[in-house]
């Protein structure tokens, strides 16, 4: 393997951690403000590029930290590493309620598509780039924009999604339909288009948006119950002065006139 050789705990229900235990020289990578604890031996060190390796060069740490800036993220990752003689812990938590996925690159194929924020930590050899969409209406409508994540390599990757995770696998030609904010990840085998809805009166006053997501097999799939763009909708909603609960709906806005709210 390519990778360090890492183990880990997940710790908690719906705002979990994963404490990630390091023998002697192992190192582990992860976004910025991850971090939620480590001992005495762990050392902290800012790393630019993708985090798969630190002899590539300055001209291959550069294209790495490129492709992570083009998916929102920043050109730093924070390396971790284990500098003392026995075994030390690092925990990293999640940033919203939701749970964290263990992800095994090397029965994975070697390469996972994600949500561009789905990104926790990763073991040292593993590298976070970009995966373009190469489909013009997915990239428009499909919720992601024409870049997500791309995860690569053969050790062990940890990724967070909101609320409850339903993981699919998908038989050849096997289809199913996702609202587009709720797609988490999916191995490289998985057809991913766009489609929309049918139906005017169902696109314009059922809420539920004018696109969704369909994903044909062969592959697994990840899916959560609660997209932080939807958590953020309903928070925003509620501090507004006289704001109503409803789903989305054009009708939103007339029920507001209805109840006598400006």
């Amino acid at each position: 393997m390519n990778a360090h050789e890492i183990d880990y705990q997940i710790v908690g229900s719906e705002m979990q951690y994963v404490e990630i235990e390091l023998d002697p020289g192992e190192s582990v990578v992860a976004e910025a403000g991850s971090l939620m604890m480590m001992d005495g031996s762990i050392h902290m060190q800012t790393i630019f590029g993708d985090g798969s390796d630190d002899d590539k060069g300055f001209v291959g740490k550069l294209f790495g930290a490129g492709k992570r800036l083009l998916t929102g993220e920043s050109l730093f990752m924070t390396l971790f590493t284990n500098h003392g003689r026995g075994k030390e812990r690092v925990s990293f938590a999640s940033p919203y309620p939701g749970h964290i996925l263990p992800m095994d690159l090397s029965q994975l194929g070697g390469r996972l598509i994600c949500q561009k924020d789905a990104f926790l930590c990763a073991a040292k050899g593993v590298s976070v780039g970009i995966a373009l969409q190469r489909k013009l209406g997915t990239g428009f409508f499909g919720g992601e924009g024409f870049i997500m994540q791309k995860i690569e390599g053969d050790g062990l990757a940890f990724v967070h999604a909101g609320g409850a995770i339903c993981e699919k696998v998908l038989a050849p030609g096997e289809l199913i339909r996702v609202d587009t904010g709720c797609l988490v990840a999916m191995t490289q085998d998985i057809d991913y288009d766009i489609e929309f809805v049918k139906g005017i009166k169902t696109a314009i006053f059922g809420g539920e948006g004018l696109f969704f997501a369909t994903l044909r097999g062969p592959g697994r799939v990840w899916i959560q119950s609660l997209p932080f763009s939807r958590l953020a909708d309903r928070v925003l909603s509620a501090t507004r002065a006289g704001g109503r609960k409803e789903e989305g709906s054009i009708l939103g806005g007339i029920g507001n006139l209805l109840d006598g709210d400006k």
